[in-house]
């Protein structure tokens, strides 16, 4: 099966709670690699590269989120890449 990309935009209390630390925790956990940042807008945008149902499985943790969050909505995209990026980071 060839990479999988999922790239995501999450609402709701996700900035000021810890939200790309724990979303760098769950993808370093998972073993998958990629990046995530806050946007000006309240939003967090992330993308996940790996075998897909490691992805799903962040997805999922994603919507809980860490403690203090809110998860109100997930916009999901899927997309297969040619290869896999290297690591996962925090952008800023």
């Amino acid at each position: 099966m060839p990479p999988t990309r999922a790239h995501l935009f999450i609402e709701g209390r996700v900035q000021g709670v810890f939200y790309r630390a724990f979303t760098r925790n769950v993808a370093v956990k998972l073993g998958l690699r990629g990046w995530v940042r806050n946007l000006p807008d309240g939003r967090v945008e992330a993308v996940f590269s790996g075998d897909r149902s490691l992805i799903e499985q962040a997805v999922s943790e994603c919507r809980q989120g860490p403690f203090g969050s809110s998860v109100t909505h997930i916009e999901l995209k899927w997309e297969y890449l040619p290869e896999l990026p290297d690591g996962f980071e925090v952008r800023y």
